[in-house]
């Protein structure tokens, strides 16, 4: 792999991404986005389905004789958020914004294409997706139930994201969890209702759904091994409309990260259980919605340990401490194949934005490195 041919890529591919950035789509509606990255793949020679999950795209590029195969995944979507950036290529849509940097995972994964494609290094079958609807829609699920894998057989698959979080153009990864089980819970307390002057004649909904954030919050200090890892948080608390009523429901909204599925258990067993005994207690009844919609993103040990070799051969290789309790539904592929989750730093500093902030912006300046480790990757475990 030379520096020069990459090197070569890279005014497009930044022009590319800024396209991209400046009309941005929502999970299931990345209709422009696929068409460009379909018109891109083929005029590179490469044998191009659309339509895969919904708005999905996948590329084939193959080379030599061997029947090995690897996946390389990007996703398409942004976000729901109003960007603050005032670039010049700021986002076109209102409401709509790539904050989470998935047009510069498109850009490097359309460059890894490019080279590849002029090179052919690499003696099997590459398989280039292109998912749709990352952000809790679940693009990586539909694609693998829509039989991603047996379509496009491969023997491992790899995910690159960016991290503000590490310095720029550092790359790193780790066996086992690397990312949370994203779970969702929505809890619906429900009284009678009545005059706020009278309350002893009225369940009080509003002092339930108190007592209830309070116990909540108990759960991972009490019920949780201390040497095991999870995070609950209750982030909505809807209810009433005027200040002299009691509000006859209250709705109580939260998410709970864990990288084990028997913690993942024990708490939503307990929340169950509060919630019943607090509704018992203040004489409502309640519901609970308790939706586990991302599982654990878990790299398998020998593709990450392989990953984090390659990876020090184009940048600097970091095995990450610990996970995050972000999620990532790359996990319903890794399921499905062995493979691993990276992470390619891109911090400019203190003050830079975070992912999922209104004034962030993916790090043109570590696009060499991001294609690069594509390339690598495929180079290697497809070795002539």
């Amino acid at each position: 792999m030379t520096t020069t041919a990459i090197d070569d890529l890279l005014a497009p591919l930044v022009a590319f991404r800024h396209d991209i950035h400046a009309h941005p789509e929502l999970g299931f509606q990345e209709k422009r986005t696929a068409s460009v990255i379909a018109d891109q793949l083929r005029a590179i020679g490469l044998e191009v389905h659309e339509g895969v999950g919904q708005t999905g795209v996948v590329g084939v590029l193959r080379n030599g004789a061997s029947s090995r195969a690897i996946g390389l995944r990007a996703d398409m979507d942004a976000l729901s958020i109003q960007e603050q950036t005032n670039l010049p290529y700021a986002s076109k849509t209102d409401g709509v914004f790539h904050g989470c940097g998935h047009d510069g995972h498109l850009a490097m994964l359309l460059g890894a294409a490019q080279h590849l494609a002029r090179t052919r290094n690499f003696d099997g079958t590459v398989n280039f997706f292109f998912q749709p609807a990352e952000e809790g829609l679940g693009g990586a699920r539909v694609m693998v139930e829509e039989g991603l894998f047996d379509r496009f057989p491969c023997d491992r698959v790899f995910a690159l994201h960016n991290w503000p979080d590490l310095p720029a153009g550092t790359i790193a990864t780790r066996p086992g969890p690397i990312m949370g089980a994203a779970d969702k819970f929505e809890i619906v307390l429900t009284g009678r209702g009545g005059h706020a002057a009278i309350p002893h004649n009225t369940p009080d909904a509003i002092l339930a759904a108190s007592a209830l954030v309070g116990q909540l919050n108990t759960i991972i200090a009490r019920c949780i091994p201390a040497l095991s890892s999870a995070v609950l948080s209750v982030t909505q608390i809807n209810g009433g409309h005027a200040h002299n009523v009691i509000p006859a429901s209250v709705t109580i909204v939260g998410t709970v990260r864990t990288f084990d599925p028997a913690v993942q258990d024990v708490i939503e067993a307990k929340l169950r259980e509060m919630v019943k005994g607090t509704a018992l207690s203040f004489g409502l009844t309640a519901d609970v919605s308790y939706d586990r919609y991302y599982p654990a993103t878990i790299n398998d040990e020998d593709a990450a340990r392989e990953a984090l070799a390659i990876a020090g051969t184009v940048g600097t290789a970091l095995l990450a401490p610990e996970p995050a309790f972000t999620s990532e539904d790359f996990a319903f592929m890794l399921h499905a194949c062995k493979g691993a989750y990276l992470w390619l730093g891109q911090g400019r500093g203190v003050g830079s934005a975070a992912l999922h902030n209104p004034g962030y912006d993916f790090n043109d300046d570590v696009m060499a490195t991001g294609i690069r480790l594509h390339v690598a990757l495929a180079e290697t475990i497809l070795s002539t």
